[in-house]
Parts: C-alpha cells; structure tokens; sequence
C-alpha cells in the first residue's frame, strides 16, 4: 500500500492477546459506575449528542492536534485528524480531539523551543485530567515532536505518533528549491548583488508549495524519522510527503491501530528503550540530522528513564556514515525524493549492522519484521555505507576550555577547510548588536575570523533562538565568501548549513566560559580530535571571572521567567528539572471522586 513501507492494514495486531477488559479501561473510572460523579460524566456527554453505545466497553482515544491557523507545516491536520477518527471508529474506539498549542516554528518568537516543555507539559495533563485510555499524537513542525512525544513518554498510555509529512519540493525558474537551505543561498545572492529583488521574490513564492514541514533534512525532518526509528509511528510513516493520498491512509491505519494498542496494553514504555533509543541515534547520523537532534533526543530518552549524553552521539557518528543525499548535508535531493527512493525502512536496511532489530515500534512486532521486504529504488538519494555522502555521520561534539560540557558541529555541511581551523575571535553580546554590525564595511573581519554570539543560550536567550548560524559578513559576501567559522551557545535550523558550532555549554548567560571570551581571542577548532580552545591563560579567565558580571534575565515573569529557573543547559536536553523521569518511575494518575 505504502511505497516501501512495511505498514499493515487491518490484519495488524490479528495475533495478540487482549490483557485488558472494558472494566479495566482507564475511561471506566469516568464512565463505567453508577455513582454520581459518573452520572455527570455521563449527562455531559449525553449534551453533546452522544450515547451510552458511543463509550461503553469501548477505549477512548483522544487525538491531540496541534493544527492552527498559522501553522503551515500542520495545516492540513484538521482534514487528518478527521481519518484517525474514522480509523478509531473502524476499530470500535470513541475518538476525542482535544487541541494542543501549535509552535509553529516560523512565527513563535523569540523561539518555539522556549515552549517546547510547555507543550511536553500539557499533552501530559491533558492525557492525566481527561477519560483517556490511548492518545493519537499529530505532529510534525520541529519542536511538536520531542513535545508530544515527552509528554506521552511520562503518562505512558498507549500512542501513536502521526507524522505531519514533508511539503512538495520548492521551484523557481526550473530549480529545486529546498526550505531553509536555498532561503540562506539567495539571501547571500542578494546581498552580494547576484540576482534581482524581483528574483527574490520569485524564491519566496515558489519556496514553499503545499502543506507540510521543510521538505529538507532539517529538524522536522530529522525529528520525525527519529520517531519512526524510536518505534512510536507506523513504520515509514515519517517518510511519506503531506500532500501525498497515503498520508491520509496513515492517518486512518492509525487511527485503527492505537485502538488495539489498547486492548494489547502496549505502551511507550514498552517500545522506547535503551536500543531503540540507540536506533535513533544511528538513524540520525545516517540521515543528515539536525543539530538539535542533541536536545531533543536526550530529553526524549531521559523522559523514558534512558540516560542519554553527547557522548552516545558521538560514538554512533563516528560508526555511522551519512547515507542520505538530502539537503543540507547532501546537495541535490529532497524528502520528496526519499520516499520516492524508499524512505525510512530503505534506510535503516542500509545500517542494519548499526541497529538493534529485535526492538519492537507500535506495530507489536522487532524492527526486522517492520523492515523486512523494503527495497531502495535510488542508490544516489540512499546510497550505501560503503559509497557515503559522508564518511562519518552528521555530527560532532567538541569539548575543550570554551566549552566543558561539550559543543556541536554539522561537519557534513560546511566547508572542508574548518576541519582545523585556528582564527581570532569577533564577539557580539547580542542578536542585535550583531544586527546592527554585520554589514558595516569597516568591521575588523577577515574569512579567518570567528563569529561568536553568546547570551543566545536556553536562559539567555531566552530558550536558546535558531541564531547559531550568523551572517557572514557583508563586505566578504560581496567578496564571494559564503562560509566561515561560527560559535554560539544558541542553536541553528536544521535547514542551515556552514561551520557553525552550536550548543556551548554551559552557556554565557549562567557563566560559561563563554563568557569570558573576547574580540581577538584566538579560538582553535579541531573537528577530527574534537577540540575546541580559547588561547586564554587560566590566570587571565580568573582575572576576567572575577570581573564578570551576569547580565539581566530576558523575563521577569510568566512562563520565561518558570523557564529560565528550571531549564537544563544543552547537554543536558533543556528539559525541566521537575520534569525528567528517574528510570521506573510513575507520574501519579488523577484522583476521581
């Protein structure tokens, strides 16, 4: 049914046996007794138009939507969320749709990731406070991911993942155009007077032709393969484009499926584990990731009692090379041309040897039935591990005086010339100052300068904004440079590209050494012996140190302000501290009276 997907249709489940009965449903405790909190249960439903027949002895399945009117990437889940209904209907469930805060990552300043825990934190209240017995998570747009799926992780009722999908491939004037990575391109085209404004604006119509997120391997991209890899989707699904009419085929297959989940009590924490965690980091490396694969993917795992660290990242990317020629790591293809090439299960029979296949995903069966029979049809968009686009994988973390805990590179996608890279360095304390000095032609820079912005991190920031990748320079744009050496504590867009090294921790904001950097500094970067070094003398830090003076926190109310007490740095997955899940631990259910 599903180009090189291994998803069932109706037969999925056929052979299990049911652990659960209509009594022990979660939803019985609001439905099943004749008492008089259930009588209010019950005649509200009855105001709704609903019956006694719509939820008896049936599982009720909410589907947690995170459409909105200005969400692009999701904006064709209201139609979607209508098949999972069909689907739970199909299957014998009663379906809720209970909406979620949306993130759209274009327009939620100063940062969607400022909010990411908050949608974690209310996917998990709306599964604890309501009737629930099993959850359809819709999601797609970068931090909706690792959100939905934290919360869903620390309830732990049966779920599903549905992937939002890529859009189609961008077009302008007969070239491909890929979301992020070609808006960077002709940005610089256009400052160094390359194309016109009217061809400018022939990108920006063309760019972005249907519903769904960055058809790049860029963070929604990255984010939802590593939930298919983790075994929470319906294997391939991640792969399968927006507009595609097997999307919404998906969308029912899964809503049919989370029905049996719950008769099989087969819950997230039985599929994330320590292996299919390690799955998903292998995935990544093979696919091109996103830098902020890190974060999200310790928080993730952390959030399922699996201790994840930089480290797990970088000993997988030195074993698994990128075999997937997508932008911005591969220079020509986009998601479309994956599925088409076989999507997610192609791949992962490429890195076979790298993967756990004995760990099971929502279809009940080990990863080697899921993929078994897949095939890739384009050994140019999938290549194999012994042709890479790239020998090692994606990433790399460097550690070293500037950075104790650790930073990351993307060395897939900048330039060969900063594997090893010594130059002195140019700091900006803020986006805006940097703003205000990027193009200034008497800036002291040279291509062998380093770019470094600092106070951009998870409490800086606040909430550690996609800034990472700096501008380069006008006057050296004009001079035909178009990548140079970058340092943040912030992040950038998995649609970005260039040496940038991202993620410094811990961050200026709280102290970091970061912070004690200044213009002229020498900075050495050795990508290959993951090093990073600020040729500062320990007595001059100290010295400096003892000057050093915190700058104001960016809120001094609402959530900022609850955010910036309680987040972790990078390396640490910027969960919250109350918030991580201690292995074998249990939230607590609601009390019903």
């Amino acid at each position: 049914m599903f180009r090189a997907c291994n998803l069932k249709d109706d037969n999925v489940g056929d052979e299990y046996l049911m652990k659960k009965t209509a009594e022990s449903l979660r939803s019985y405790r609001w439905f099943g007794d004749d008492g008089l909190r259930t009588f209010g249960h019950r005649s509200r439903m009855m105001q709704m138009g609903y019956d006694p027949v719509d939820w008896q002895g049936r599982p009720v399945i909410a589907i947690i939507n995170t459409w909105s009117d200005i969400n692009p990437c999701h904006a064709h889940f209201r139609q979607r969320a209508e098949s999972v209904k069909a689907g739970i209907l199909q299957s014998g469930g009663f379906p809720i749709e209970l909406p979620a805060i949306s993130l759209a990552e274009q327009f939620v300043k100063p940062s969607a990731m400022l909010y990411r825990n908050l949608l974690a934190m209310e996917t998990e209240e709306l599964i604890r406070s309501h009737p629930i017995d099993g959850v359809v998570l819709m999601g797609g747009c970068d931090k909706t991911t690792p959100g939905l799926l934290m919360g869903a992780l620390s309830m732990d009722v049966p779920a599903v993942y549905i992937p939002a999908g890529p859009m189609l491939r961008g077009n302008w004037q007969g070239k491909t155009l890929g979301s992020g990575s070609d808006s960077w391109k002709y940005w610089d085209e256009l400052r160094a007077g390359n194309i016109t404004r009217q061809d400018w604006e022939g990108v920006e119509r063309g760019i972005a032709r249907s519903y769904g997120h960055c058809m790049t391997m860029g963070t929604a991209s990255t984010m939802t393969a590593i939930a298919d890899a983790l075994g929470t989707t319906l294997p391939g699904a991640s792969s399968i484009p927006a507009a595609d009419s097997n999307h919404i085929a998906m969308s029912k297959m899964a809503g049919r499926r989370i029905v049996d989940m719950v008769w099989e009590d087969l819950k997230p924490s039985d599929i994330v584990k320590p292996a299919s965690v390690q799955n998903a980091i292998a995935v990544a490396m093979a696919m091109g990731c996103s830098t902020n694969a890190i974060i999200h993917l310790i928080a993730i795992g952390r959030r399922a009692g699996v201790d994840v660290s930089l480290a797990d990242f970088d000993a997988a990317s030195r074993k698994v090379p990128v075999i997937a020629n997508v932008r911005p790591s591969g220079d020509t293809y986009l998601m479309e041309d994956f599925y088409y090439a076989g999507g997610l299960p192609a791949l992962m029979t490429r890195i076979s040897e790298h993967l756990d296949l004995e760990m099971i995903s929502v279809t009940g069966q080990p990863l080697r039935d899921d993929i078994a029979g897949a095939r890739v049809f384009n050994d140019d968009v999938i290549r194999s591990c012994d042709q890479p686009i790239y020998a090692e994988g994606a990433l790399a973390v460097l550690k070293g005086n500037l950075a104790p805990e650790g930073c990351v590179i993307k060395p897939s996608a900048c330039s060969a010339k900063y594997q090893v890279h010594t130059g002195p360095a140019l700091v900006f304390d803020s986006y805006e100052e940097l703003k205000a000095q990027i193009d200034d032609d008497d800036l002291d820079v040279t291509e062998d300068s380093v770019l470094v912005l600092r106070n951009a991190g998870p409490v800086g920031g606040p909430g550690m904004p996609e800034w990472g990748m700096l501008p380069i320079p006008g006057k050296l744009v004009k001079a035909g440079v178009r990548d140079m050496l970058r340092l943040s504590d912030a992040r950038m867009s998995g649609t970005s590209y260039g040496a940038c090294i991202l993620h410094v921790s811990p961050e200026a904001q709280v102290g970091g050494p970061l912070a004690l950097l200044r213009t002229g500094d020498l900075i050495s970067v050795n990508i290959p012996a993951r090093s990073i070094h600020m040729d500062v003398s320990e007595d001059e830090l100290a010295r400096r140190r003892a000057a050093w003076v915190q700058p104001e926190a960016p809120y001094e109310r609402g959530f900022g302000k609850m955010f910036a007490a309680h987040v972790s740095q990078a390396h640490d997955g910027c969960d919250f501290d109350f918030l991580e899940t201690a292995s074998g631990a249990k939230v607590p259910e609601p009390k019903i009276f």
